[in-house]
């Protein structure tokens, strides 16, 4: 009797996916298993023809073989009508394997499965000229290494350990539940596929230890509060084989005496005395790469801003540099002696003298104050 084609068997199209095949296959081998269908011998035919034509399609090389050639490019696998049934279970193997953590080609040794580590986090805490111009820091983390005593076994020395006696050294259990098998971690070695009967007293068993190791992170320039640098492969050992996770150096940049970053603007509050405010000069101020010069114009007010372009911090993910930006503070004098209080009462007698506005802040908010008064008198009559 000739063979029914594959694709037809399962009733699907041969562009057909991965997830729809399993699904496909899934829905025949529950519907004609012999299990469910005692003493039907057409319901095992269909069941057998249809795992003949899923071992086939379901691996890539035999389905390329078998999309090119027909039967005769699979030669004898997947025959139909051959083999055994096997129990219910064996129909999810492949298809819930990973789920449950054991199926075929699932894992490491004993049937473990590889997991990759956990990533970590470090908070490391940076001046501001290190954000500004870069460095690189030293840190020391945890980390969990091979244990010398037993050389990662988890055994005493001198012991082995041995082969776990529930799952047989695979690391897997079946549970069976009326039509459904699935497979589940072995609760007595945890998936290890082996038991230690006398642990090691280094590490207790874990065939790991807890030491410190020391890392270099490099910083780049630009960088600021909440910005992560990723070192890759030092975070958390990964299990059962799997690779280890990454580590995440989480920066804080600790505030400054002098500059207060905003972006990529530094500010800077310069305190003048109120004669330099008053008669303009030039002051010295500091930027994190030296001292420039900063012109203050005659009359300049408290709360003053001055710009000084290209002097604040390169973005460390390109861009123009930021500025420097500085802000007036006008001091009022204190602990003035006799002589110093008579200049100044001089002063304010000839400021008060021929009509000229020397304080235009403070005249306006006497005229506007003048106004207020006025139109409350106005309107309480």
């Amino acid at each position: 009797m000739a063979k029914r084609d594959y694709y037809e068997v399962l009733g699907v199209s041969r562009t057909v996916t991965e997830a729809e095949l399993k699904k496909a296959y899934r829905r025949l081998a529950m519907k004609y298993h012999p299990d469910r269908n005692p003493g039907d011998s057409k319901a095992e035919e269909r069941f057998k023809e249809a795992k003949a034509a899923y071992e086939v399609l379901n691996d890539a090389q035999k389905r390329a073989a078998y999309d090119q050639f027909g039967h005769a490019g699979v030669g004898g696998a997947g025959a139909g009508g051959g083999g055994s049934a096997g129990g219910f279970g064996d129909i999810f193997e492949d298809i819930f394997g990973d789920i449950f953590g054991g199926g075929r080609g699932g894992g490491g040794a004993g049937g473990r499965r590889a997991y990759r580590g956990s990533d970590l986090q470090y908070n490391l805490e940076i001046g501001l000229e290190e954000a500004v111009f870069g460095t690189e820091a030293k840190i020391r983390i945890p980390t969990q290494e091979t244990c010398k005593v037993c050389k990662g076994s988890g055994a005493k020395p001198g012991t082995e350990p041995e082969v776990c006696s529930t799952c047989g050294g695979v690391g897997q259990v079946r549970m069976q539940q009326g039509f459904f098998s699935v497979q589940q971690t072995c609760p007595t070695c945890r998936g290890s596929g082996k038991v230690i009967r006398e642990p090691c007293r280094a590490c207790h068993g874990k065939g790991t230890v807890e030491e410190q190791k020391t890392l270099s992170v490099k910083i780049p320039p630009g960088v600021d509060t909440g910005d992560r640098i990723r070192l890759a492969g030092e975070g958390e050992r990964g299990q059962a084989g799997g690779p280890p996770g990454d580590l995440y150096v989480q920066v804080r940049v600790k505030p400054h005496r002098i500059f207060r970053r905003e972006g990529n603007d530094l500010i800077c509050e310069v305190p003048i005395s109120f004669t330099t405010a008053a008669l303009g000069g030039e002051l010295d101020v500091p930027t994190l790469d030296g001292r420039v010069k900063l012109k203050i114009p005659a009359g300049t007010q408290t709360g003053k801003f001055f710009r000084m372009r290209g002097k604040g911090v390169k973005p460390v993910r390109g861009g123009p540099q930021g500025d420097l930006i500085c802000k007036v503070d006008v001091e009022t004098p204190v602990n003035l002696t006799k002589h110093q209080k008579e200049l100044l009462e001089e002063l304010e007698e000839t400021m008060n003298k021929g009509g000229q506005r020397h304080s235009p802040q403070a005249h306006n908010w006497l005229d506007g104050v003048k106004g207020f008064f006025e139109e409350l008198k106005f309107w309480s009559h």
